[in-house]
């Protein structure tokens, strides 16, 4: 088998091509699905059993299917209703394959997001939880001053691990006709006959957006968890007037 620069050459363009789709799809399903995420987190922690079972439910689903199965199901199964296909949201939404994806992305991580969320809710120390109820606080100022700035402090390093899974499941869209970058991958090396070279080359692009995401988390966590590096001054070395 003779390896091929050129062809990697001469298609990175079409494949460059892609890359927009790419990030349109982990974007917006992301920021909806970390808005969906947040919602079940906040279910899932409540005291009230009856109001844990949903959120219970549809997180287990979508953790426990696979996601082309999801993609599937939405894309393909939607059309099989019709009262579906009689709906004001069929034609703009739920036949278009850019919207299925986005919403099948956005109910899959969701699920992962609400579990991250709630973990980190869970994990802030009870002692600051304490300290709000000591001072009179409602429920609403410390989960909008405290649970909620701490939760997202410690759960970035997960999140942007959840980030990075969906920017991979996101090569999926291409099983619904979406040309992003292994959409055209896809249609390239069948064209060219070349599918090392080619999806070696899509390879490199994911890898290169998955650096960016994860330098993009680092800066925000050094950003919102810039108490847990401070270094206090030495009081023995001090001088005290």
């Amino acid at each position: 088998m003779d390896w091929s620069w050129q062809v990697i050459f001469d298609y990175f363009p079409t494949l460059l091509s892609g890359v927009p789709l790419t990030v349109q799809l982990v974007l917006i399903s992301g920021i909806l699905g970390l808005g969906l995420g947040l919602i079940l987190a906040l279910l899932r922690i409540s005291s009230n059993p009856l109001v844990r079972a949903l959120p219970f439910a549809y997180i287990f689903f979508f953790r426990g299917t696979p996601l082309l199965v999801q993609i599937f199901l939405i894309y393909f199964g939607l059309g099989q209703f019709d009262f579906i296909k009689e709906s004001f949201l069929w034609e703009p939404v739920l036949k278009q394959p850019f919207w299925c994806a986005i919403i099948a992305f956005t109910l899959n991580t969701s699920a992962y997001i609400a579990e991250i969320i709630r973990g980190a809710i869970q994990s802030i120390p009870k002692g600051e939880l304490e300290a709000a109820d000591a001072i009179g606080m409602s429920y609403r100022q410390k989960l909008t001053r405290i649970m909620l700035p701490r939760a997202f402090g410690i759960m970035l390093p997960a999140y942007s691990n959840e980030v990075i899974f969906m920017l991979k499941g996101s090569a999926l869209a291409m099983t619904i006709a979406l040309m992003d970058v292994t959409g055209q991958a896809k249609y390239i090396s069948s064209k060219t006959y070349t599918p090392i070279e080619i999806y070696f080359a899509a390879g490199i692009i994911y890898l290169v957006l998955s650096w960016v995401i994860l330098l993009t988390f680092r800066f925000l966590e050094k950003r919102m968890n810039r108490h847990t590096s401070y270094v206090p001054p030495d009081v023995a070395t001090s001088t005290i007037p």
